[in-house]
């Protein structure tokens, strides 16, 4: 018999149930391909814990609720969390200047390296260049060497201006962190966050992970059953502030919710003030590409929503082969994780968390992002260009009035892919639809053309800016 009940209240059934979901989770695995999945809900008070499928398809080892998976930019907001600690303790603030806390510091702008701001790195309106991937070894000095080579990163858009996606601002936050404190970041998030919260399946470091079943990253096209990827981690130590908190879907929640409860954890210790949780998600600024993160905002840290008038948090992340998504609805109290392994993920969420939300708590995420079934004619002639920012260069031209583009890695990512070329599809006259290419777990991808406050054309991808040079 089923457990759930219905508020008639509110118009919305609640409390869970676990066969239901169950069914669901494995139908809609199985109908997109992913590997293996983990889920975790929290609902009137309490946690659930659903897993489907197998870590890895060549052993057949089957996903288990304490399977740790890689979490990939959620770990954003872990920094993010950290940050604020410092912020309540009265050691950082907002407006802190990056060289008054990192006197060493310098990108190849010198007016941001004077200026820029603990708040703009925080809300990715810092406008560096998001993508610099630098692997400075194993040491426990990875983090220091990592932002002594930011000299050369420049700069995207100016600061303040527009929300341009940016990893590099939050390696540079765990380098604020070290310096703070005293400790390496990992074990700044051990201490600080981990440990209070009694997450015992979260860690950074690969070797830690050993002690657990772990999830190992599938790729191949979406449409096809994925192959094991050649390796299972290709992100340096470096990249942990913005990539790498390795995690179960339960430890994710947890970590959630003591973000909805005002910073306190689940034993009522306070790890975060209850300015500080709110100051994470109160809205810094627009984003004026909806679909790559399915947000429409950003705060100090957390990716916001507007579904239909419901406001909500939380964060993505994907590394080569795993894909991750949580949902905060701050108005119901629920807390949604879902950890995967590979496969058409991003297909996956949207589905299930479309009936999971929308059952749980009262809202409808949007649709998978994709072009009109009648894509209209457009001005291509103002779309057109060469486009760059850091790690990507961007080339959008015509073939007998259909559009294309070139997509090539540059600087410390240009191994990981050859250049990548495409015909796109438009959307209208400002979007263009791109198919979801290899480790890309989305069926389309979106470019979105728009001008910066000084006149600049610009092209969003990833929700990264990249202005036209020629």
């Amino acid at each position: 018999m089923s457990t759930a009940k219905i508020n008639t209240e509110e118009g919305v059934r609640r409390g869970f149930d676990r066969a239901r979901w169950q069914c669901r989770l494995d139908r809609l695995r199985d109908q997109y391909h992913v590997p293996g999945a983990a889920l975790a809900v929290l609902v009137d008070g309490e946690i659930h814990e659903l897993v489907s499928g197998v870590l890895h398809r060549s052993t057949g080892v089957q996903v288990t609720t304490d399977s740790v998976f890689q979490s990939g930019s959620i770990a954003k907001v872990y920094t993010a969390t950290l940050v604020m600690q410092l912020v309540d303790s009265g050691q950082l603030r907002l407006d802190t200047r990056v060289v008054d806390v990192l006197p060493d510091f310098s990108v190849a702008d010198d007016e941001v390296t004077r200026t820029v701001t603990v708040g703009q790195l925080l809300s990715h309106t810092s406008g560096i260049g998001g993508e610099f991937t630098h692997d400075t070894g194993r040491g426990d000095d990875c983090l220091a060497l990592y932002v002594e080579a930011c000299s050369g990163v420049g700069q995207d858009c100016p600061p303040g201006t527009i929300v341009s996606y940016c990893s590099t601002g939050y390696a540079i936050l765990g380098r604020i962190v070290e310096v703070v404190t005293g400790q390496t970041w990992d074990d700044a998030l051990r201490d600080r966050l981990l440990t209070p919260l009694g997450l015992e399946h979260s860690m950074t470091l690969p070797e830690e992970a050993l002690r657990f079943r772990v999830a190992m990253s599938h790729v191949g096209e979406l449409e096809d059953e994925p192959e094991p990827a050649p390796m299972w981690d290709i992100l340096p130590r470096s990249a942990g502030p913005y990539g790498r908190v390795l995690v179960t879907a339960a430890d994710v929640v947890r970590f959630a919710r003591m973000h909805l409860d005002g910073g306190l954890a689940a034993d009522g210790t306070r790890v975060l003030s209850e300015r500080s949780a709110a100051t994470m998600r109160r809205r810094v600024a627009d984003c004026r590409d909806p679909w790559s993160f399915m947000a429409d905002g950003w705060g100090h840290g957390w990716a916001l929503y507007d579904w239909d008038g419901v406001a909500g948090y939380g964060h993505d992340g994907a590394v080569v082969g795993q894909f991750s998504y949580l949902r905060v609805v701050p108005g119901s109290g629920v807390v949604a994780a879902l950890l995967t392994n590979g496969g058409s993920a991003t297909s996956f969420f949207v589905d299930l968390f479309q009936e999971l939300l929308g059952e749980l708590a009262g809202v409808r995420l949007p649709d998978v992002f994709a072009p009109p079934a009648q894509s209209p004619t457009v001005d291509l002639g103002a779309l057109t260009g060469t486009y760059e920012r850091e790690g990507v260069r961007i080339t959008v031209g015509e073939r007998d009035g259909v559009p294309q583009v070139r997509l090539e890695l540059t600087g410390g990512v240009a191994q990981y892919s050859p250049p990548i070329e495409s015909d796109l599809v438009a959307v209208d006259d400002a979007v263009l639809a791109m198919p979801g290419i290899g480790p890309v777990s989305a069926p389309w991808l979106p470019l979105v053309f728009g001008t910066l406050p000084d006149r600049t054309p610009y092209v969003y991808f990833g929700m990264r800016v990249a202005p036209k040079i020629a």
